[in-house]
């Protein structure tokens, strides 16, 4: 027990910002960092993917389709080898590992996104497409103006869900050295090289804090989701179902 607050207290900087301002940023600082730019950049993607999967144009449904199934059914580790191979033949000079993460989290992320979202989309009832036809609008605006903001408020507790599947993913951006907070606990472990059941285990620790507390910001959010709705609709109102999605 000892040795872990003697290894907090020595490391913590490396833990939380890494080298920096003597190096590069690092730590659960970039950690953080990866997994918000990851959400923010892949969700336009997953939006345009959900919006192709309930159009009513097939061929648009087809493509979104084969694109979720692919990404969803292949590992994140093989995504992130063909970004870091790939993407420096195609632009022709070579990326920082931050970089290759970044774009490979943008890509598979954005099937779970789309998916995440058409959940949302087909958790309305159906007399809302009727009432915003009835009003005349068309089947743009009506998506735009009346499904999608309904859609997205459901949601929110999937997507804070899901920034916590991205936050563990950054992990594996170890294997080509970004400098997140499992690449600081190694250079601690490489450090001390007798302790390195005590390293991980506050890498654990540190990860198991950040998710729990998410974790509980996602319920508190899908509670408050419930009780706006039971409010504004009624008891069946808020038993309308989220579809859930297995991540």
């Amino acid at each position: 027990m000892f040795d872990l607050f003697s290894i907090v207290q020595n490391n913590w900087a490396l833990f939380l910002i890494g080298q920096y301002p003597h190096g590069p940023l690092g730590g659960l600082a970039n950690t953080l960092i990866l997994a918000a730019l990851a959400l923010l950049l892949a969700f336009p993607f997953g939006l345009l993917l959900a919006l192709a999967r309930v159009s009513p144009w097939r061929g648009l449904r087809w493509a979104a389709t084969v694109w979720v199934y692919v990404l969803r059914g292949i590992p994140l580790l093989m995504v992130i080898f063909w970004t870091y191979f790939l993407v420096p033949l195609l632009i022709g000079h070579n990326i920082t590992g931050f970089v290759t993460m970044l774009c490979t989290l943008v890509i598979y992320q954005s099937a779970y996104l789309c998916e995440i979202i058409r959940g949302g989309i087909q958790a309305l009832p159906p007399g809302q497409y009727e009432a915003s036809r009835a009003l005349g609008l068309g089947y743009l605006r009506t998506t735009i103006w009346v499904i999608l903001p309904q859609a997205l408020y459901n949601a929110l507790p999937s997507l804070i869900s899901q920034f916590i599947s991205i936050i563990k993913e950054t992990s594996l951006g170890y294997v080509i050295n970004v400098q997140e907070v499992t690449f600081a606990a190694n250079q601690v472990n490489n450090q001390l090289l007798t302790k390195p059941f005590q390293v991980f285990f506050i890498l654990a620790i540190i990860y198991y804090l950040l998710c729990f507390g998410l974790t509980h910001l996602a319920g508190w959010v899908e509670r408050r989701i419930a009780r706006k709705r039971l409010g504004n609709g009624g008891p069946a109102a808020a038993a309308d179902p989220l579809l859930a999605i297995d991540n």
